[in-house]
């Protein structure tokens, strides 16, 4: 007979993730163990094989759960009616914003995306590349002389502009919305004149 789903299922999941990505961020993922994991999640380390298999699934599933719903999120901000300046800040604070306590899995992201394998990195690229190409458009529209000819220009400067983002919990860490909103338009700023003095 089939084991039966518990009703707060996903909700254990949730939690089993939020938890995992804290000792993987903290204690690295090679010297966490499946036994660890348990015991920071409350439960028993037969109950957390009944949600995940061992760390890879886990790691996958961090890092498809955080991408997936930052891509949603920053991809989904209403542009509309907005010139290409505020349509760069826009996305810039909401990224920053998507960020906020989201440390663990950011770093995660950093350290180990490269470690996993080829067909999970392929569908984690594809968030990625969603985000890439939102960022690109805007900077090309705002200095569309610029960028015209040359592509490569274009993705030096969509690659700065998520350097200056996705590095900012280093120097900020704990950041609260004001500081966020602040960087983002120094980001937003650095970004234009930059691009429109080339």
């Amino acid at each position: 007979m089939a084991r039966t789903i518990a009703k707060d299922y996903d909700k254990k999941c949730g939690e089993i993730l939020r938890i995992a990505a804290q000792v993987f961020a903290n204690e690295g993922f090679d010297r966490a163990s499946m036994s660890q994991l348990a015991t920071a999640c409350g439960i028993s380390k037969a109950n957390i094989y009944h949600y995940y298999s061992g760390k890879d699934a886990l790691l996958f599933d961090i890092l498809d759960t955080y991408l997936s719903a930052l891509r949603d999120r920053v991809c989904g901000v209403d542009l509309a009616g907005l010139e290409p300046d505020m349509q760069l800040h826009a996305v810039i604070l909401e990224t920053l914003i998507a960020y906020q306590g989201a440390d663990n899995e950011h770093r995660i992201q950093i350290r180990r995306f490269g470690i996993m394998a080829d067909n999970e990195q392929k569908i984690l690229r594809t968030y990625q590349r969603d985000l890439i190409t939102l960022f690109s458009d805007i900077i090309r529209a705002a200095a569309p002389e610029t960028f015209a000819k040359d592509a490569g220009k274009l993705r030096a400067t969509t690659m700065s502009v998520f350097g200056m983002l996705n590095w900012y919990y280093m120097w900020s860490p704990g950041a609260g919305r004001p500081a966020r909103e602040d960087y983002a338009r120094l980001v937003t700023d650095m970004t234009l004149k930059g691009i429109t003095g080339l």
